[in-house]
């Protein structure tokens, strides 16, 4: 009976292992996916992981901003061109699991570019919906 119980705790541990390392990976992968968006110059390839509604929270250095379409406008008026763009390098410093549904981020970002090198660091807030891991809110300075 302690075979089977210890052998039970053991696979139970094993699973939750393993989804955390899925959901390690994916959010990894949705990070990595916004890098290679805007190094081709898509400010809308690199949206796609911002949460599609009017309660996402982007703060910058001009404050809150709420929605996807607010944050989109800002990226787009920040970011006119390839120059501005440039090429984005990201790195990650930690990456708490909050809950089943919920990853907090530090990292730091810098930007290679014509218009002139700027970097910073931010934090981001993800969510699971629907399967889907996506940003709700991102602090970035």
């Amino acid at each position: 009976m302690k075979k089977i119980l210890l052998c039970l705790c053991c696979i139970i541990s094993m699973h939750s292992v393993l989804a955390q390392d899925q959901n390690v990976l994916a959010i990894r992968k949705l990070l990595l996916t916004q890098v290679v968006a805007w190094n081709s110059g898509s400010i809308d390839g690199y949206m796609k992981g911002y949460w599609q509604s009017d309660s996402l929270l982007f703060i910058g250095s001009k404050g809150p901003r709420y929605g996807y379409d607010a944050t989109l406008k800002r990226y787009k008026e920040a970011y006119p061109d390839a120059d501005h763009m440039g090429k984005l390098r990201t790195s990650i410093s930690s990456m708490q699991k909050l809950s089943d549904d919920y990853y907090f981020i530090v990292g730091k970002w810098e930007l290679q570019r014509k218009a002139g090198d700027v970097d910073g660091s931010f934090t981001l807030l993800l969510r699971k919906i629907k399967g889907e891991w996506v940003i709700v809110c991102d602090h970035s300075s």
